[in-house]
């Protein structure tokens, strides 16, 4: 199915949104030298001058784009320590006030107009307008969103500093020497002011009538308790905050004094700081609770209707309305469920497909035991199916990222919230490695027969190879190695669900049934988003509807409802976007013939980093012209 991308003029810009995706329309992927001025003739003087107009534009415009990265940068401690920066902010937390808000937002809209007013759109070269067209697309995509700035949730289950500071604290702050740990220190300090500033935050919006549904806040109760649960705020063993601390001065080569000093200091940070912070929060939460509803769509909200459109635009870079996702999503539930009767077949299965879902939902083959030994099990054949597909990369790709990737599973303070998946991207500077994290807290809501689709997805050669990637790439501006939009991210993830099809694998038709049961899954997702968010549909309708037309086990439908109602049309992105990948290489096969080339096809889609998907049909339809005009 073709989708109708948005589109405009000048640097093809629409409003779009402040976390999610951008559009747009052109510019090659080749990063494109302009001839040295030493290598001119005079007989070439006017190609010449335009060459090093457009290599001196080019070259002034991208400095400024490193500078005005950095002055954002400086905004966010915690984004230095995502990119592995290890300064004098190592042991800051950011400042989430409004009016700090706002300061950020009013310097971001100003190095828009400062871009415009200070270079030549025009002598440019072609990657770095392309650069100049997505710098302006996420900045006018901001603005858009700013009106809906309060619209998020500040705590829910699927993020939120209540989750967000042990998280970030274990798997982000790395201790290699003792400054390092008397910054994790320094954070522990400051854990009490950040988090009552997302208190505060909270709070107004419940004064808006802005607040998640009932449901949510046990969650968030819950995962809240676990953060101050064991030593040293009780008897316990050790809590997950203390167990990390300990664990990274331990490995310090330091003298043993200075070791518990910086114990005893993280030990009176936690119950000065961390203790109070986390009380404070949990009374909030439960005055909070006591006033939820149990409306669970974004419809509810002040200007629902028209933040929910806004959302969808950013999070799939298309036009299209809720309507016209809900029928798409309803046509693929279909499809899918033609190929999965095959299946049916092919096993020999006697039933209905509902009565295959059920079988597949509870019969034991499929389900590692819930136990250590088995949730061990479950990560050792990911880490196999990974290292197998990393072994046949050659086959698809032109290029490799360099960072590492393991794969790991959810701490156990989180775990009960968390989704069933997700990927960490790696430390730039190579510190850190990319992470496929699976949530193993009941592998009864992990089958098996999802395994492989799962680890292509998260994994190899899914986000980390897009991701990593992206941030390894020269000669582009930093604020588009680390950016993303979801309809691509998240497309490529599900292409590269669907492609290790086209290389012979999923050999066990079960397994070909799990990448179908994904598949069908994020189809599913484009109707019971809209349903709920603009059709209003309940939780449990979409629950029961999921239920009705997917295999998935019950607690991992219900975990996906739940998140779907806080994140409203992020679940969208995925399907749409791995359409549009499909639709591109199909149109390149049938274009190129003979000469298509699928590492090529793969370097041309990745090697620009996260786009929006016009400017990614831009990007493959400029490669097949110049493959047709022999230019490669």
């Amino acid at each position: 199915m073709k989708l109708r991308l948005l589109t405009g003029v000048s640097a093809a810009i629409v409003l779009a949104a402040a976390c999610g995706e951008p559009q747009a329309a052109q510019d090659s992927a080749a990063n494109d030298a302009a001839v040295p001025a030493e290598a001119a003739a005079e007989t070439q003087a006017p190609a010449d001058t335009a060459e090093q107009a457009a290599e001196t534009e080019s070259e002034q415009l991208n400095a400024w784009f490193e500078e005005t990265y950095n002055e954002s940068l400086e905004r966010s401690p915690m984004a230095k320590t995502y990119l592995g920066v290890m300064d004098e902010d190592y042991g800051k937390w950011d400042n989430l006030t409004p009016e700090y808000q706002e300061e950020t937002y009013d310097l971001s809209q100003a190095q828009l107009a400062e871009m415009k007013s200070s270079f030549d759109f025009d002598a440019l070269d072609d990657q770095t307008k392309l650069s100049w067209r997505l710098f302006e697309y996420d900045k006018t995509r901001e603005k858009a969103g700013w009106p809906y700035r309060e619209h998020v949730y500040t705590f829910n289950q699927m993020y939120g500093a209540q989750s967000g500071i042990p998280a970030f604290l274990i798997n982000q702050h790395r201790v290699s020497e003792k400054a390092h740990a008397e910054a994790y220190v320094s954070r522990l300090e400051g854990v009490n002011g950040y988090l009552s500033q997302a208190v505060d935050n909270a709070t107004r919006r419940a004064d808006l009538e802005i607040m998640p549904p009932k449901f949510v806040y046990a969650h968030v109760l819950r995962d809240a308790k676990n953060v101050i649960s064991g030593a040293p705020f009780d008897d316990g063993e050790p809590s997950a905050l203390w167990a990390d601390f300990t664990k990274k001065v331990d490995a310090l080569d330091i003298p043993e004094e200075e070791k518990q000093t910086l114990r005893d200091d993280a030990r009176a940070a936690m119950l000065d700081s961390v203790k109070p912070a986390y009380e404070n929060l949990i009374a909030e939460l439960e005055r909070q609770q006591e006033m939820a509803t149990e409306q669970d769509g974004a419809w509810k909200l002040p200007d629902g209707a028209a933040y929910y459109d806004y959302r969808l635009k950013q999070m799939t870079t298309t036009d299209m309305s809720a309507s016209e996702i809900h029928e798409l999503g309803l046509a693929e539930v279909e499809r899918i469920h033609s190929e999965m009767r095959a299946i049916m077949e092919e096993v020999e299965f006697d039933g209905t497909l509902q009565e295959f879902f059920e079988f597949m939902r509870t019969d034991d083959q499929f389900y590692y035991p819930n136990t250590d030994e088995g949730r061990e099990a479950y990560l050792a054949e990911a880490r196999a199916l990974i290292d197998n597909m990393r072994g046949r990369l050659d086959e698809q790709f032109l290029r490799k990222p360099e960072a590492d990737l393991i794969v790991k599973a959810v701490e156990e303070f989180r775990e009960q919230s968390a989704g069933k998946a997700f990927y960490s991207r790696p430390a730039p500077d190579g510190s850190r490695p990319g992470t496929y994290y699976a949530n193993l807290y009941d592998t009864r809501d992990m089958p098996t027969y999802q395994m492989e689709a799962l680890a292509y997805h998260e994994g190899i050669p899914g986000h980390h190879m897009q991701i990593a990637i992206a941030q390894e790439l020269q000669g582009i501006p930093k604020f588009r190695k680390y950016g993303g939009q979801t309809a691509y991210t998240e497309g490529w993830g599900l292409y590269s669900e669907w492609f290790p099809k086209t290389m012979g694998l999923y050999e066990d038709p079960y397994s070909d049934f799990g990448r179908l049961a994904m598949e069908l899954w994020r189809a599913g997702r484009l109707v019971v988003d809209t349903g709920l968010h603009e059709k209003e549909w309940t939780r449990e309708e979409a629950i029961d509807w999921l239920k009705e037309n997917t295999p998935n086990p019950e607690g991992d439908i219900v975990k996906a409802i739940e998140r779907y109602i806080v994140m409203p049309g992020q679940a969208t992105a995925y399907k749409i976007g791995m359409l549009k990948f499909q639709e591109l290489r199909e149109r390149s096969q049938e274009a190129l013939g003979e000469d298509f080339d699928i590492r090529e096809y793969h370097e041309t889609v990745l090697a620009n980093g996260s786009l929006p998907l016009a400017i990614l049909e831009e990007q493959v339809d400029e490669w097949i012209a110049a493959k047709q005009a022999g230019e490669e």
